[in-house]
């Protein structure tokens, strides 16, 4: 039975593709305040802005490929049970070809009812702006189909269960300090091996962490040497 792997990936797996980070220097957080554009307040406030803020980060994304590191661990799917939980809202992990993955703070690509949860929509490629007046089946406005920072996120009981059920458990380019993401590691049984790669110091509440201080892609290379 192949070994199940789960890698929970941040900001710092998609910086080799050009994708802007958030909390680094320089970052969207200092050229847009997280008030405006990543709150429901915000988009009540003022949703022209978050449509826009959203629509360019889609722009962003259309121009990027996924780096060696997204390709990397879709080829090791091969040899091992792979789920990768990201907090990404990126689709880099698909395009490489990973087949399992869960998206903690949303999906970039998809847009949904602002009253109906449930109603969620994939964006189409060749017509990737959101606007005022673009409306769900039931006649209320879209919005981006991201987890706004007071917001439940709907899917960190199934990242939990996978996290229980571990057997390797990798870290990839997060800062470990965004909840309930970073409390993920908490899932994770006492005797499984732990992997961080990430080319900065990361601290976490264990001390058992295998620390690969190198980037995405390169970590991800010596991961493969390391498990296969």
């Amino acid at each position: 039975m192949q070994k199940k792997l789960v890698v929970l990936t941040g900001a710092g797996m998609s910086a080799e593709s050009g994708i802007a980070t958030f909390r680094d220097s320089g970052g969207l957080w200092e050229q847009y305040p997280v008030e405006q554009v990543a709150t429901p307040e915000g988009f009540e406030a003022n949703p022209e802005l978050v449509l826009n803020f959203y629509n360019m980060r889609r722009r962003e994304l259309m121009k990027a490929k996924p780096n060696a590191g997204h390709y990397a661990l879709a080829e090791m799917e091969k040899d091992l049970d792979i789920y990768i939980i990201t907090q990404n809202i990126d689709n880099l992990h698909e395009q490489a070809g990973s087949t399992k993955v869960i998206h903690l703070h949303g999906e970039l690509m998809k847009a949904r009812s602002t009253k109906d949860e449930s109603l969620i929509y994939d964006i189409d490629p060749a017509h990737i702006d959101l606007h005022l007046g673009d409306t769900c089946e039931k006649g209320f406005q879209l919005r981006p189909h991201i987890v706004w920072f007071g917001e439940a996120v709907p899917m960190i009981l199934e990242a939990e269960k996978i996290c229980r059920q571990a057997d390797i458990f990798v870290i990839i380019g997060t800062s470990m300090n965004v909840y309930p993401a970073a409390g993920l590691l908490d899932d994770v049984r006492r005797n499984v091996p732990v992997y961080l790669i990430d080319p900065k110091d990361v601290s976490t509440r264990r001390y058992d962490i295998h620390h690969i201080q190198k980037g995405a892609s390169e970590g991800v290379r010596e991961l493969q040497r390391l498990l296969l």
